[in-house]
């Protein structure tokens, strides 16, 4: 089976086909920091780590860069005298590093900061004025476009002719020679920090934000790489931008381009500057770390998505039925008087047990969706192995679903907070299972039949075994 991926680019699903099989190459844009996380940016983080576990089941070793953008117009507007831009970037860049990493999202190979770049961006931009496609601006700014015209392929990325395309507002427009033209190169302004410029062979100033990409992806990918990501809003100007740029250098760049669709309110892409965004601290301070994961993940990752109290309601009935098989079967296997053929396989964690449903669904543009529709039917039919008493049959069925969770990143991870609740929870309910047993072996079967409607009541099940009475949340 192989891998098909939706290249923008090409607009189409294309066969996968790395230029190291044993080394997939892949980068994508990451955080403008001038303030905190939405979930928007989880969403989007959590689409491309997906893939880069698949790719890595698939083929092992993902070498995944994802930047940090912390020099740019916004970053600058919102630093004061007393947090300055360095010190407000920062902050914010710990922001998404707590964020992502509260659901599960893998920390990147590389990180480069931008501002660690400057060199590079430098090298870049001195090339395409060589090669006839930048230009200083005339008057002496320190400005330097890139000459969108002089390049035949601009707009391929989208799908766009220049002369459709609104002029670029990322710079003064007084030095251009197209309307369309976008900055390579700022020339430093009396009005910001005098800390952030760098001094170039055009005059002191700063990099655009297309330029920043290009540079990091090569000096830590080269020149070539397998795969670039980002949300669909970066299609243009920047990736766009970032395309021409670093092709009208000379480089191949990007073999493939992914991009993944938006959270949404109201039918608006949730966003910053429209102040309809819902920050990602906020949502995790109110569910589950786990759940906002699989809430996030539910959905195509090129779909949009549209977010609602149901959404993690639903989420966490989805999980609490996965956790539930996985603690019974647990339980099952663990206490059998004879061991099942397949107990050493180490069903709790990855044993290369993937279903061929949930390798197809993933092989087809990272089908989470119906992957997830696997999982969900793979823990349906375990749960009726063990009560069929097929521990053999529940065993398998137990290693599949570990090897899913695992590869989707579900597999439930301990808190202090969750293990604390979960232990309460616990005590509480044992101590009803002995009143219960009491009542029972006292024959005074009201008081056991009020206990059992009791727990029943608050959504808890229980399972008379030989080996004891087990309890669980019903999903």
């Amino acid at each position: 089976m192989t891998l098909r991926l939706y290249d923008t680019r090409a607009q189409q699903l294309r066969d996968f086909v790395p230029l190291d099989p044993e080394n997939i190459t892949m980068y994508v844009c990451g955080p403008t920091v001038q303030s905190g996380p939405h979930i928007g940016h989880v969403r989007a983080a959590l689409s491309f780590d997906l893939l880069r576990r698949w790719l890595a089941h698939r083929h092992r070793r993902v070498t995944f860069v994802r930047n940090v953008t912390d020099i740019d117009d916004k970053v600058l507007a919102n630093g004061t005298d007393a947090e300055p831009w360095w010190a407000l970037a920062y902050r914010m860049e710990q922001e998404f590093t707590a964020a992502y990493a509260a659901v599960g999202i893998l920390p990147p190979t590389y990180e480069p900061r931008a501002t660690a770049s400057i060199p590079q961006m430098q090298e870049i931009i001195a090339r395409l004025i060589e090669r006839g496609h930048a230009y200083p601006a005339p008057d002496g700014s320190g400005d330097v476009y890139f000459d969108v015209r002089s390049w035949p392929s601009y707009g391929e990325l989208t799908n766009q002719s220049v002369d459709a395309m609104e002029a670029a507002a990322d710079a003064d427009p007084r030095g251009k020679r197209n309307p369309q033209d976008f900055a390579l190169w700022k020339g430093a302004k009396a009005d910001e920090p005098a800390d952030a410029t760098w001094d170039s062979p055009w005059g002191a100033g700063r990099p655009g934000w297309h330029i920043e990409c290009s540079a990091m992806a090569k000096r830590y990918l080269g020149a070539d790489f397998d795969i670039h990501g980002g949300g669909l809003d970066l299609r243009f100007p920047h990736h766009e931008n970032e395309l021409a740029q670093s092709t009208a250098a000379g480089d191949g760049f990007a073999r493939y381009w992914v991009h993944n669709g938006l959270v949404n309110v109201d039918g608006q892409k949730m966003s910053k500057s429209l102040g309809n965004f819902t920050l990602a601290a906020d949502v995790l301070a109110q569910h589950d770390p786990l759940v906002v994961r699989y809430a996030l993940a539910a959905a195509h990752y090129r779909s949009s998505l549209d977010l609602s109290d149901s959404s993690w309601a639903e989420a966490e009935a989805a999980l609490g039925r996965i956790e539930t098989f996985r603690q019974r079967a647990l339980r099952v296997l663990a206490g059998a008087t004879r061991g099942p053929v397949l107990a050493g396989t180490g069903f709790t964690a990855v044993s290369g047990r993937l279903p061929e449903g949930f390798v197809s669904a993933m092989d087809d543009d990272l089908g989470v969706p119906q992957a997830l529709a696997v999982l969900h039917e793979t823990v349906r039919a375990g749960n009726a192995l063990l009560d069929q008493g097929d521990l053999d049959g529940a065993a398998i069925a137990a290693a599949e679903v570990a090897g899913m969770t695992e590869v989707l990143g579900l597999t439930p991870r301990s808190s202090a907070k969750g293990s604390a609740a979960a232990s309460a929870l616990d005590a509480l309910v044992q101590t009803m299972i002995t009143q219960r047993a009491q009542a029972r072996a006292d024959k005074d079967w009201a008081a056991a039949d009020r206990i059992r409607d009791a727990i029943a009541a608050a959504g808890i099940t229980l399972e008379d075994t030989p080996a004891g009475t087990h309890w669980s949340i019903d999903g």
